[in-house]
């Protein structure tokens, strides 16, 4: 099922949150949305769920307008927010079955969907006994009952440690086999590991919209990794023509950042030769999307 929006603006008084939204996730994607505190992410999000009303523009779910359609748009969504909701007091087969009786769905369906986010082993426990990344399967459980065609995960893996980050990135894998999804994060890599499409919003604004493998042959800057034999001052390096930034990782070794589609590489070594330096690694390497994302959203 598509999303389609268009024109979308959404204002708390004089306070613009969205401005001009323009954006259609295609069936079967995973659109990962990325953006700074208060960029507008959540906002959006709501929006689609028809929990917040937008100021002007259009939103398209397949073939549902939301201003006129909203129960029936979301009888096909399902939403984790991000903070997630449990009773926790109550147990986890119990708190699913009070959830699929909203929907009037079978006994059957609760138990396929307790196999399919592996709670099976906490399917008896109370609630506040379990991890994070079991509380996180509860949510993504509970947004799953009604075989939702669409899902909008608002932050699924915060508060994660490591193993419950790549066991909810596996989740969202296979779930993601049968459904649209559009997810918000702040962790690069999750978008890198999930996604097959990358949106950047900062201050209300969709800043890049691309497939994540196009991403970066799209973006202009050329970043040049050089290892001299000894550290320089770098406003030496400063000299290179169309240099943007300079980043010092580790030890002699230096990420330069060029304005240019042109490999810079050349100019790289001849600025050692006039300087008499000896480079011992010269590599021309892609920005990664933590990169591209901080040079986007600190412009």
């Amino acid at each position: 099922m598509n999303i389609s929006i268009s024109n979308l603006n959404k204002s708390y008084g004089h306070q613009q949150v969205l401005k001009n939204i323009n954006l259609k996730i295609h069936t079967g994607e995973i659109v990962g949305l990325l953006g700074p505190n208060g960029a507008g992410k959540s906002t959006l999000m709501k929006l689609l769920t028809g929990y917040l009303e937008f100021t002007d523009g259009k939103i398209n779910i397949g073939n549902f307008n939301l201003d006129s359609n909203k129960l029936d748009i979301q009888k096909h969504l399902g939403y984790l927010p991000e903070q997630n909701p449990l009773y926790e007091d109550m147990y986890v087969r119990e708190f699913l079955q009070f959830n699929a009786s909203i929907f009037k769905i079978s006994k059957e369906r609760i138990e396929e969907v307790i196999k399919l986010t592996q709670l099976s082993p906490e399917a008896n426990k109370k609630i506040h006994q379990l991890s994070k990344g079991y509380k996180q399967r509860v949510g993504i459980a509970t947004a799953l009952l009604h075989d939702p065609e669409i899902l909008i995960l608002d932050e699924p893996t915060t508060g994660l440690d490591p193993n419950q980050l790549i066991e909810i990135r596996s989740l969202i894998k296979d779930i993601s086999k049968h459904k649209t999804i559009l997810l918000s994060t702040h962790i690069m890599q999750e978008v890198e590991a999930i996604c097959d499409r990358v949106v950047i919003l900062n201050k209300g604004e969709i800043l890049r919209d691309n497939l994540l493998h196009e991403l970066n042959q799209d973006h202009q800057q050329q970043v040049i990794e050089v290892e001299f034999n000894y550290r320089i001052e770098e406003v030496a390096l400063q000299n290179l023509p169309g240099l943007s930034k300079i980043s010092n990782p580790n030890g002699f070794i230096y990420k330069l950042y060029f304005n240019s589609d042109v490999d810079k590489r050349s100019d790289v070594f001849d600025f050692a030769h006039d300087n008499g330096l000896k480079i011992l690694n010269l590599n021309k390497v892609n920005q990664s999307l933590e990169d591209i994302f901080t040079e986007l959203t600190q412009q």
